[in-house]
């Protein structure tokens, strides 16, 4: 009997590298192996801290009313400008009914009219633009740069009690004073660019102009009738009295024009080939991973539109009454601070992570150290008690700087609540259905995913914004 001989490529045999093998290659032993595989990793998967620490409504109708009381003191909003050069600096005229004053005002010519007498000014580092008891001569317009507002304390010093960023205005609260002087001061602390109207001018145009002279005498006669400290008509009530004096009557009136919230909605149609879904399902189903992910963008997605839809998203609906600038440009515990004194039992702060770090550099330079709070085994750095959350969807500027968000919630506590319809035929989540939409000719199957939601404040004090937080490292 011959014995073949043993081939080159045998795995046992001679190799050129080194010596005769005694055992089985693992090369070879991974031909009859399985591997264990993972699922399919995400990358863009967040914390989606917002999405889990709101209470959500349960909205059967589609849309959710907020019911308020009348509210006589109108809020301020912010100015917009066209730049076309140094000096060519003009406010847009549609824009100026963002000042209280204004509010509701329609005559577009007027408005031109008023935006063409405005006249560009610059300022420059620590220039006073006026000082408290001066009589009001001007009306400004911010364009660009810091300034703060100051006033004399009790023993002479200075004391600071705001700041006044890009499109916020002075002297329109003069509106209805026969001789209207300044409460404050305002200095500025950056180099800068106000858009300045003469007093006397625009008096001087309102009494050739009867739409706006009954715009602004309106505007007077609401801000001098009786009204509570958050500006809602006042209900007249008596407190102290003795024997038996007449009790003044009212009533709690309500705000005619309620707003109202639409579920809002993110959907996209997921397409999966049947000859993938029949043939390589194991040991994990394709259409299920598919769907996974899938839902992951969705849900990422609606934490966006939560923090930056124009409609309902925190970043444009925070009232202006409720946003604060920073003092100095990153974020001081001195800022936070002020920012939790705007409303009553804070829950959270969303900001982005480098506001976070910009933040923790400051408690650095100052010797101190953030508490931090457990929340379902995690532990999260907080403020004062309050968590801070990471929230990569408040965007940076290009100039740096971001936005830190605070916020109460809950319909009992008059904050912030989610908006969702539960229930929704073929639901996957609260919220979120996943619908078959058929086969096509090219035997690919479609299911149609949609998330519906809304946002809604409840009060305007129930959310609060610092503005202007500067995120770069800054020099020692």
């Amino acid at each position: 009997m011959t014995v073949p001989e043993s081939s080159p490529e045998s795995a046992a045999g001679p190799t050129a590298d080194g010596p005769r093998s005694t055992s089985l290659s693992t090369d070879a032993a991974r031909q009859l192996a399985t591997t264990t595989k993972s699922e399919p990793q995400m990358q863009a998967i967040t914390s989606r801290w917002l999405l889990k620490m709101l209470p959500w409504v349960d909205v059967k109708g589609g849309t959710y009313r907020v019911n308020r009381r009348l509210q006589l003191r109108v809020g301020r909003g912010r100015v917009q400008f066209e730049q076309n050069g140094a000096d060519d600096i003009r406010v847009i005229p549609e824009t100026l009914t963002e000042l209280p004053a204004l509010r509701g005002y329609s005559d577009t010519a007027a408005l031109q009219e008023i935006a063409a007498r405005f006249r560009v000014r610059e300022v420059r580092t620590g220039q006073v633009l006026f000082d408290a008891g001066q009589p009001v001569t001007e009306a400004y317009l911010v364009v660009h740069g810091r300034f703060t507002r100051y006033t004399t304390g009790k023993y002479g010093e200075q004391e600071v009690t705001g700041v006044i960023t890009d499109g916020d205005g002075m002297g329109d609260e003069a509106i209805g004073q026969a001789d209207p002087l300044w409460f404050s001061s305002v200095r500025a602390e950056t180099p800068g660019v106000v858009l300045a109207l003469n007093w006397d001018t625009l008096m001087a145009f309102v009494e050739r102009t009867p739409s706006l002279a009954v715009q602004l005498d309106t505007f007077a006669q609401q801000q001098s009738k009786p009204m509570n400290r958050k500006g809602e008509a006042d209900v007249p009530v008596q407190a102290g009295h003795v024997g038996e004096p007449v009790l003044a009557g009212g009533f709690v009136d309500y705000d005619l024009a309620p707003r109202e919230y639409e579920l809002s909605l993110t959907q996209t149609v997921l397409r999966v080939h049947t000859r993938v879904a029949d043939l390589y399902n194991h040991p994990m189903n394709q259409t299920e991973q598919q769907l996974r992910l899938t839902i992951e963008e969705i849900r990422e997605r609606q934490e966006w539109e939560l923090v930056n839809n124009r409609e309902f998203g925190l970043l444009h609906n925070v009232d202006y009454g409720q946003r604060v600038s920073t003092f100095s440009g990153p974020p001081t515990p001195d800022d936070l601070d002020e920012l939790l004194s705007m409303r009553r039992k804070t829950r959270l702060f969303l900001a982005h992570p480098k506001a976070i770090a910009a933040f923790f550099r400051q408690c650095n330079r100052r010797g101190l150290v953030p508490g931090t709070v457990n929340l379902d085994g995690h532990e999260v750095p907080a403020w004062r008690g309050v968590p801070l959350f990471p929230c990569g969807k408040i965007p940076i500027s290009p100039q740096h700087t971001s936005s830190i968000i605070a916020l109460r919630t809950g319909e009992k506590d008059q904050g912030v609540v989610g908006l969702h319809q539960t229930g929704i035929p073929e639901e996957y989540e609260p919220g979120l259905n996943v619908r078959f939409m058929g086969i096509d000719s090219t035997a690919i199957m479609s299911y149609l995913v949609t998330a519906y939601y809304a946002m809604a404040i409840l009060v305007p004090d129930a959310a609060g914004i610092l503005e202007n937080v500067q995120v770069g490292r800054t020099a020692e």
